[in-house]
């Protein structure tokens, strides 16, 4: 989904989703640390206590924000194949939580999930199970492909190479190949060609955890 998704009205009456909706928007922007209920209360041109209108505290913000988040991730049809269905879940979270890292940290921590976390949460677990995945193998296989998501998105936003980015301008100096041969190897035999995307490592590498996942419960 784009950005736009989930940016606030500016105008109109002041409601819950229009605060979690600025709130995300302000933690892609400056980060999770910026946010603030007198920087929302800016954003949103209203008095900070008014705020409290619609929403209990910055613990409830908070817990909207990752609903909002996980309402952007595709959810699998509980009944499909396991395989194509998480394939495209992951993929989908990946590209969302790119566009807001700020959730990597939130994603599994919060104690009250919203609708939307319980939702989705549930989706993931039915077609594990109902593809024959007992549930001590559904929790294992949901960690493993969830691992990887997140730590790909925490890689993907440090990584200095984006499309188009000049490889030599990135990286800098090539190790050098005395001192670190392997390092300087892999940066001019593969990291400094010309279009490569660390991004595109993400499905390859996404394939061989599913044919791990499969082989827990031998498919």
């Amino acid at each position: 989904m784009a950005d736009a998704d989930i940016r606030p009205r500016r105008t109109g009456p002041l409601s819950r989703d229009r605060v979690v909706a600025a709130a995300a928007e302000l933690a892609d922007a400056d980060g999770l640390g910026a946010l603030t209920m007198r920087s929302l209360a800016t954003a949103l041109e209203v008095k900070p206590m008014s705020l409290y209108n619609h929403i209990a505290d910055k613990e409830d913000l908070l817990d909207g924000m990752v609903d909002l988040v996980f309402g952007h991730i595709a959810l699998p049809d509980a009944h499909g194949r396991w395989r194509p269905e998480i394939r495209t879940r992951a993929a989908s979270a990946r590209e969302v939580l790119a566009r807001h890292p700020w959730a990597l940290a939130l994603m599994d921590s919060r104690s009250t999930p919203g609708p939307a976390t319980l939702r989705h949460h549930d989706a993931v677990v039915g077609v594990l199970m109902n593809n024959g995945f007992s549930p001590a193998m559904t929790a294992r296989a949901y960690t493993i492909v969830d691992s990887y998501v997140y730590g790909f998105v925490l890689q993907e936003a440090s990584f200095p190479l984006d499309p188009g980015t000049d490889p030599s301008e990135a990286i800098g100096a090539v190790p050098d190949d005395t001192l670190y041969p392997h390092l300087a190897a892999l940066a001019t035999e593969h990291l400094m060609r010309p279009g490569f995307s660390f991004r595109a490592e993400f499905e390859p590498g996404l394939d061989l955890v599913l044919d791990a996942v499969g082989g827990l419960a031998g498919r």
